[in-house]
């Protein structure tokens, strides 16, 4: 398997491999992608490649953290996807670990994320809540908001997660009513 930069050439079958992953929610996460992309065009979105195709896909940008003394640019994780017929076999953590590499040589302090805290925590994730950080929704719940700080942070940055208008705009924050029924 190789983990690689997402290429231009990537982009339809990191689409569909987002409708496959996510069910339900795939239309709505297969189009939060490239509007990320578009936004912001310092992302850094990776691929697993396999037998010549593309298996699994993580993306992070950057949003801000309200700290008392300044923002901060920090990053977002978001979406993870890995294909169905390959998921529980380590390449979604792989590629989040590959990123968070990346991402601490280039100095980011803190990486932020919505998603299942039993999964993460196995990549050292931790309740960004328990550590001075606040969410930037209600809706999303308490344990699925976490974080890992990286070599670039200090005690003092702690404040509020400051999403980027697209995660908003395309209503990627959080869960609604509907989806919690």
């Amino acid at each position: 398997m190789e983990l690689r930069a997402e290429r231009t050439a990537d982009h339809d079958a990191v689409h569909e491999l987002h409708r496959r992953a996510f069910g339900d929610h795939g239309d709505a996460v297969a189009r939060l992608v490239p509007a990320l992309r578009d936004a912001d065009p310092e992302a850094l979105s990776l691929v697993a490649e396999q037998a010549g195709g593309i298996v699994g896909h993580v993306m992070f940008t950057r949003s801000l953290l309200d700290a008392p003394r300044r923002l901060v640019p920090v990053q977002v994780l978001s979406p993870l996807a890995v294909s169905p017929d390959r998921q529980r076999q380590g390449i979604g953590s792989a590629l989040v670990r590959h990123g968070l590499r990346l991402l601490d040589a280039r100095g980011v302090p803190a990486v932020f994320l919505e998603g299942d805290p039993a999964y993460y925590r196995r990549l050292g994730f931790t309740a960004a809540g328990a550590r001075g950080f606040r969410r930037p929704s209600l809706r999303i719940p308490e344990p699925a908001f976490q974080v890992m700080t990286l070599a670039g942070y200090e005690p003092w940055m702690t404040g509020t997660l400051v999403y980027s208008a697209t995660f908003w705009e395309k209503d990627c924050v959080g869960l609604r009513e509907d989806a919690v029924a």
